[in-house]
């Protein structure tokens, strides 16, 4: 297998769960700056023209990052990232698909048609009028996540650190570089994000 990464939150995610789960792959870096992920090659591997992808030990190519870390959960198994029961793994895919949606989606797209519009502009659709708009929806799910997490857990799944965890950190981590900060009053998140922060793998 080989991964394709860069930089950027999403290639991040896929290298924080394999540092979680002690997976060792070849990696080839992808230059987004200068628009590699544009060109013929990339398309082949993923047609989005998107970060990261993963080629399979067949020659086949997985993309999007949750196909690739459930994936990978299914070849290493343990520890387990998404679960080990029918239970578990339904419960991290909820949150999962929570945080991606209502959170990272719209925090990622209020950058790509904000601050990094002219970026973006040449590559994708853009609509620069929603970038406000979509800060507010992400700003206000997280808001809703934090009075989820008032219950006092640990993680967004309880007692277990999972993907959903991964998936939030870096959009969060990420938000804070480029103009969308966390904002301190979400204690609970604020909290959260301060442990995950003390993971090795978020070097990663």
């Amino acid at each position: 297998m080989k991964l394709y990464d860069s930089i950027g939150p999403n290639p991040r995610i896929v290298r924080m769960f394999m540092a979680e789960k002690g997976i060792e792959i070849p990696k080839e870096t992808v230059d987004l700056r200068k628009g590699e992920n544009r060109e013929e090659a990339h398309l082949k591997r993923n047609p989005h023209g998107q970060m990261p992808a993963l080629e399979l030990d067949c020659g086949n190519y997985l993309s999007e990052i949750t196909a690739i870390c459930e994936y990978l959960e299914e070849k290493h198994p343990s520890p387990a990232m998404i679960g080990t029961t029918p239970e578990e793994r339904a419960e991290c895919r909820m949150w999962t698909r929570r945080v991606d949606l209502n959170i990272a989606e719209p925090l990622a797209n209020g950058y790509r048609f904000g601050e990094a519009l002219k970026f973006f502009e040449k590559r994708i659709p853009v609509a620069p009028e929603a970038s406000p708009g979509l800060k507010m929806i992400a700003a206000n799910r997280i808001k809703w996540l934090d009075n989820q997490m008032a219950d006092g857990r640990e993680y967004i799944c309880g007692k277990r650190f999972t993907l959903a965890d991964m998936l939030l950190y870096c959009w969060l981590d990420f938000g804070n570089q480029v103009g969308q900060p966390l904002d301190q009053s979400n204690g609970n998140i604020v909290a959260w994000f301060n442990r995950v922060g003390a993971r090795p793998s978020v070097k990663a």
